[in-house]
This record gives C-alpha cells, structure tokens and sequence, in this order.
C-alpha cells in the first residue's frame, strides 16, 4: 500500500530536529513491503499548498501524521503547535477520504483529547512500529479497528527496533540547519520523576538495542550521508544497568569516532567510561540536573544531590567536555529561600552553561499531576491540551520571574528565559556550525553580548 507520513514539527529552535520516530515507522513499513513517501513540514517551509500537491500525486491509501510536542513547554513564550495539526488534518480530508492516523510522542502524551481536538481518524499511543505495520496490513484487506485509540504493546527490542530511514533529501536538508543528527540506542526510562512522560511513553524497563546495529547506523550516517555531529536521544544514555558502556566498547572496536552529545543523569559514570566516550567523539554532554537544591531534588524524584550534580559536571569538564544543565524553578517544595539558594548553586559553577525554566509544564497521568489537583492548580477534569504549569503555592509568579532575570542577568554562562540564545544559535547553525548550542555560543572565540 501506498502509505504518505507526515512530520508535522514546525519547531526550528534551537535548531530544526530530524523526524526519527516518523523515519522509523517509515522503514518498519517498508520492511514489511509497503511503498513510503516522507512529508517534512520544516523542509516544505510549513507549506499546506505542498501537502496538498503531495497527496494528489501520489494518492496515498493511509496518511499518517507524527506530532513530536504539543507545545513548547516555556511558560514565558508559549507556542501551541496542535492548531498546525489541526489545519493539516483538513487539508487532508480536503484531498483525500484516505484514513488519517496520528502518531508520535505528543500525541501519545494525551491521545484521546487531540484525536478529538484534531478531527483524524485513528491514533496509535506509544511506538507505532508494529502496530501501524498492522493497520496498514489490514487496511488493504479493508479491516479497520473499531476503536480509534491503539495502544501498542511496549515489547519492541534489540533488531525488532529498527533503524530510521534516513533519506537523502531530508538528511541534506537538516545538515544544513545544524547538522545534528539523532540516533536512538535504546528506549524506556527506570527513573521516577514526578513531572516526567517519558516511563508512560517508553516503559520502565530497558530495551536496548543491539550495538552493533547502532554502530551499523552511525557508519551509514557519517560514510553515506556526511553526518559529522550525532545526537544520542535516549532519555538517559548512562544507564544503570550500564548498556551504553556496552555500545562504547562495540564504536571502539570497529574504530568509529564522530562528535556527539547525549542526555546524562549525573549518576553511574566514572573517568574510565569518560575517557572512553571522549575517545569515540563525545565532545558535549546535557545533564539533567532538572533542580537546584537538595530540597526540590528529592520533591522532583531524583535521587541525587546538588554535590553530585557538581562533582559529575567537574568530571565530564577536567577531560575536556563541554557541558550543559537545564532547572526548573518553581517545582513542589520551591519557596523564595530555595529559589535563591538554588540561584547561587548554579552560578558557583563556572565551567558550564545552564538554562532555566521558570514553572513546570503539568502533563496528565504524571505523579506531578496528581500533586497540582490536590492542591487545586488544576482541577480533575482539566485536559491539559491548553498548557498549564506548576509553581509551588505561596511562590509568586511575577517576583519568580523578576527575581531571575535580575539574578542572571550578569552571568554569562546562565541562560534566562532558557530560549535567550536561540537567535544566536540559528545564525551559528546559518553560517555554517554544526553541534550543541553551549559548546559554540560561549566558546571562548565567541563572546555573546550580554542583554
């Protein structure tokens, strides 16, 4: 069957991100003989008329639409992205009575309210491999589910994983605005913090795929496509269970070395392993410190403390590392003394760069859900579709606000409101950079003006 797939990111900051959930959905389909066509709405520059020629074109018998956000989670610049999807939904049934099917980890977030919101025909909620796979099967048979919402069972591992379809013309469209390519290693999240989506998406348990087929991906990328920065989008990579070690080790062995960045916890890393990703290409590391003192640490979850977050940041920076952390402030338990000592946590570390959040995007079925209805922030009915965000009771929102941009407005390497940069950093991607946001906008050549 004729399947059209369609990425309907609109998101280009801080850099345009390649649709890999979509392109993996993609390959699935063809391994299973169906013909793909791709639909990318950043490199079509969000043009509808496009979409429209597309599907007449090729008349395709499924269409599917992959959401990546719904919004953009920064409570200072809201951007609501599912009026885009709603629109591409009616182009659609404007062209075509083809069967409409959306997919990706927005939609998964909350299924029920968008596929109402939006107007398709079907959603699948979690990874979309095997089970569009098996609507599109028995779709040609004319069989189609009774009900509208497909949850797929989280059992894909090792080679039933697949590699993205990295196809030429998208994979020369997004060299050219950033060059970052993602790569995923592995899926599922053991961790539990409270305001996370990532275990209801991906499972709590780790599937990992096998090394050598990531590898496999990161040779095709760097030999056949030119990809000179990787992306591993893992939720952590550093694993407990040690998994990366092992695909560290296999990029080792069969000589690979490409710059690339990952997530990490500031948990479960020694300077062995360090020398040992350094020496594959890791050039960049993001830190999910997420909170700034010992109190919201543990009111968000993690199991760590503020100490730690330093001595793993000093780690990764004595070996030559460049490193990234992103706070949230506001979380349950934030007060003003919190917020001001959490403040100086951040601006005693000189050899990084940090991005603050003011507020918590609050996202259904999530431990921070529950705590924001009990203390009356949302209600039991709120959908949570029109973005709401968590800021602990008693804190007021205008003194938090003031109270950090004055309070970052003369350190350099702090980044408040956490989209600051983002100007710069399209210019750097524009010019020709490639790679992560902090290692090229405060790279000692490169001085930034302060604002």
């Amino acid at each position: 069957m004729k399947v059209l797939l369609i990425s309907s990111n609109i998101a280009g900051t801080p850099y345009p991100v390649y649709p890999l959930g979509l392109s993996m959905v993609s390959q699935a389909l063809q391994d299973a003989g169906n013909e793909v066509y791709l639909f990318d709405f950043l490199e079509k520059k969000m043009s509808l008329d496009a979409l429209g020629e597309k599907i007449k074109k090729i008349n395709p018998g499924i269409i599917g639409v992959s959401i990546r956000n719904i919004d953009n989670v920064n409570l200072l610049n809201e951007e609501r992205y599912i009026d885009v999807v709603k629109k591409i939904v009616q182009k659609i049934k404007s062209h075509t009575d083809a069967k409409i099917v959306l997919g990706g980890s927005g939609f998964s977030i909350m299924p029920e309210v968008i596929l109402s919101e939006v107007g398709a025909d079907y959603g699948i909620v979690g990874e979309g491999e095997s089970s569009m796979v098996k609507l599109v099967s028995d779709a040609q048979q004319g069989i189609y589910p009774e009900q509208k919402c497909l949850k797929s069972p989280l059992t894909l591992s090792g080679s039933r994983i697949p590699s993205a379809d990295y196809t030429p013309c998208l994979m020369e469209f997004y060299k050219k605005s950033g060059n970052v390519t993602p790569v995923q290693t592995k899926r599922g999240c053991r961790h539990k913090c409270i305001y996370c989506s990532y275990p209801l998406l991906e499972g709590s348990t780790i599937r990992c795929r096998h090394p050598e087929d990531v590898v496999n991906d990161i040779k095709n990328l760097v030999e056949k496509h030119g990809a000179n920065y990787i992306f591993f989008i893992d939720s952590v990579f550093n694993d407990d269970q040690g998994h990366y070690i092992d695909l560290i080790r296999e990029m080792k062995k069969r000589d690979v070395h490409v710059p690339w960045t990952a997530f990490f916890t500031p948990e479960h890393i020694n300077d062995q392993y360090i020398i040992m990703m350094k020496q594959t290409g890791l050039t960049a590391a993001e830190i999910g410190a997420d909170a700034s003192t010992d109190t919201t640490l543990k009111k968000l979850g993690k199991s760590f403390i503020f100490k730690d977050i330093i001595d793993f940041n000093d780690r990764f920076t004595e070996h030559g590392i460049a490193t990234a952390h992103f706070y949230m402030f506001g979380s349950p338990g934030e007060t003003k003394e919190t917020v001001l000592q959490g403040m100086e946590n951040i601006k005693s570390m000189q050899k990084t760069v940090s991005f603050m959040f003011m507020g918590i995007r609050i996202l259904p079925d999530t431990p921070l859900a529950g705590i924001a209805q009990k203390e009356g922030i949302i209600s039991k009915t709120c959908n949570l579709l029109e973005p709401v965000y968590y800021i602990a009771p008693g804190l007021d929102k205008k003194w938090l606000e003031k109270t950090l941009t004055a309070g970052f407005s003369d350190t350099r390497n702090c980044v408040f409101p956490p989209d600051a940069l983002d100007s710069s950093l399209q210019f750097l991607h524009k010019i020709g950079y490639s790679g992560s946001m902090w290692d090229m906008l405060l790279s000692d050549k490169r001085k930034r003006r302060k604002k």
